[in-house]
Order: structure tokens, then sequence, then C-alpha cells
């Protein structure tokens, strides 16, 4: 029987190529995103995907309301939370009250009611794989002037673990991987300054990249991560260890 792939983000870098990485006939995705889908329907489409597409604003409450009824028609068997508002480094005493509760409203709030939407029917199949998006810096001391992100990715990552406890009984895992800064369109709104000093100061001297990443991703949805739960994977080549 063919698994049905909820990915939310899935216009991102990261989301097109764990596409890439995971398609298997008879599967279905349910691809979120903001825009931007054309390199996703492209790939789809040459390659014969079962694919539906919502674009969808998560920051927008209402907009994220409709969307989690509209996926009351499906039973997604996998979940996959990738979107985040791009990372603007800027000191605390010049802290957006405003963009920060959007940027809860695309990571969290809309994880939230997806789970709720999506958790008791794989709690009710005794079978559902959920993986979150979190970053290195929730690991090790994070780089200054970014509170809002962190606080919304810690956030995340208490969210995985409450889930991991509470439908571990029922064959549902629920992870999260942490990477270190992931060369994507993702980091627009960083300065070159900051992406070349990172990897500068990284052991391997380059900072990751999707393919570093994605592989860990597809892992963690497989039939064979079966007794992995509650886990913050890291990936970051060495950067942090734990």
């Amino acid at each position: 029987m063919g698994k049905t792939y909820l990915i939310t983000g899935a216009t991102s870098d990261v989301g097109l190529e764990l596409l890439k990485n995971i398609a298997a006939d008879g599967d279905k995705f349910l691809l979120q995103g903001y825009s931007d889908f054309e390199p996703i329907k492209s790939f789809c489409a040459e390659n014969g995907i079962d694919a539906e597409y919502f674009d969808v604003n998560l920051s927008d409450s209402e907009a994220t309301d409709k969307f989690v009824a509209e996926l009351s028609a499906y039973s997604p068997t996998h979940f996959v939370h990738l979107p985040a508002l791009r990372v603007i480094n800027t000191k605390f005493k010049s802290f957006d009250e405003e963009r920060f509760m959007l940027d809860m409203n695309v990571q969290v709030m809309s994880a939230v009611k997806i789970c709720k939407a999506v958790l008791p029917k794989m709690s009710k199949a005794k079978f559902g794989r959920v993986l979150f998006m979190a970053t290195s810096y929730v690991l090790a001391n994070p780089p200054k002037n970014t509170a809002a992100y962190i606080m919304a990715k810690n956030a995340v990552v208490g969210l995985a673990k409450s889930l991991a406890a509470d439908y571990a009984p029922n064959g549902v895992t629920v992870n999260c991987i942490s990477p270190s800064m992931i060369e994507t369109k993702f980091l627009a709104e960083t300065s070159h300054l900051i992406v070349e000093q990172a990897a500068a100061a990284h052991p391997m001297k380059r900072n990751a990249t999707v393919k570093d990443v994605v592989p860990a991703m597809a892992f963690l949805l497989s039939d064979e991560a079966a007794y992995i739960t509650g886990v913050n994977l890291p990936i970051t080549g060495g950067s942090i260890i734990e």
C-alpha cells in the first residue's frame, strides 16, 4: 500500500530534494508552499508523481485553518514540517514582535493545528512518521542577534518531544533534525559575510548542503526508523558534537 506524505514548506530547497529522495511508485504527496511551485511541479510532472499542491500563507491563521480543514479529506502516513520565515539578524533592542508572531504562526501554530488533524488518524492506524526542521542553534550557544528564530525553533523541538511521548504507544514516531547552516535560498536575507564566516569556522571548512541533510531525513521517515522517536538529530559535520 502506498504512503501519503504531507510536506509543508515543500517548495524550499530542502523540500524539493527530499521529494527527489523519497518518491516511490504508489506514493501520494500533499505539498504545501507559498508561491514558487514551478520547480516542484515540473519535477512531479516529469517523474509521474501523484501530487496535490496547496498554496497557503501559514503566517495567516485563517488561511491555515482553511488548509487544515482541507486535510480532513486525507490520511497522511508521514508529515514533514519545514517552513520558517527567513532569519533576520538584529539586536534584541530592535526585536520585531509582530514579525516574531508571524513566524510563530508559520513554524509552531501551523504545526500544532496540522498535528491535531493528522496524528489521531496515524494513531488509529498504528503507524505514522512526523519530522520537524529545527536548527543546530538550539543545541549549543546560538549566534548573536537571533532571538526570534531561536525562540520559535525551541518551541518546535518542545512540541516534538511532547508528541513523541504521547504517541509512542501507537506506532507514531516524532523527531527533529538540527542541521548547521545550509546554503539554500533560505539565506537570502543573511549577510554573505555571515555565511562565509560560518563556513570558515566550520571543521570541514564549508556549510551544509541539502544533499548532506536529506538522507538523514529520509531515514527517520523510513520503516527502519520505527524504534527512534523523540530525537533531535544533529547534522552538523562536527561543528557541534554531543
